[in-house]
């Protein structure tokens, strides 16, 4: 799972900040194109082919690295590592159990957000540990231009922000903060 570019581009004096101006590789988002879906506030894991259960980690520059953690990708700009350390050794890991204890579903490879009572505040609401698929997020319908984006945004607070999946596999974000 490679960092998602936000849609915008970002000002290099307060990376907090977008600027009004389009990511270069978001394009693609302000042309039309992709299924933009809700993005979950909570953390990331995801199910590997052989059954394992991963927990997004991020490595800042100078800190070591868990055991048995597995780097995706460096951001150029921050010097941090994204990559997966096993569940079990994530702060998350009762909280998972009880999402995958919650639910019989069968569960298929791929990326969930791990949302609940215990993750990030609860942004979301809900009443017990959930495993959301990102493949089968919310989809939203939703303006195509920086001011409509910034007014949809935050007309749904409740919302950490907007996903768009393109068909060739490229994604998109915008989050709420963006304009918060």
């Amino acid at each position: 799972m490679n960092k998602i570019p936000t849609v915008f581009r970002r000002d290099p004096d307060d990376r907090k900040r977008i600027l009004p101006e389009a990511n270069p590789v978001c394009q693609w988002v302000l042309d039309g194109e992709g299924t933009p879906t809700r993005k979950y506030d909570g953390t990331c894991v995801m199910l590997d082919e052989n059954g394992t259960w991963w927990a997004r980690r991020e490595v800042r520059p100078g800190r070591p690295r868990p055991v048995d953690y597995r780097p995706v990708m460096t951001d150029e700009v921050t010097g941090k590592t994204v990559g997966w350390e096993p569940i079990e050794q994530s702060p998350y890991a009762r909280y998972h159990a009880e999402a995958l204890a919650n639910s019989d579903e069968q569960r298929r490879v791929g990326t969930y957000e791990l949302i609940g009572p215990k993750v990030n505040g609860n942004p979301e609401g809900v009443q017990r540990h959930e495993l959301v698929p990102h493949d089968d997020a919310e989809q939203l319908e939703v303006p195509r231009d920086l001011d409509g984006l910034r007014d949809w945004l935050l007309a749904h607070p409740r919302y950490e922000g907007i996903v768009w999946h393109h068909p060739d596999g490229r994604r998109a974000k915008l989050k709420y903060r963006d304009f918060a």
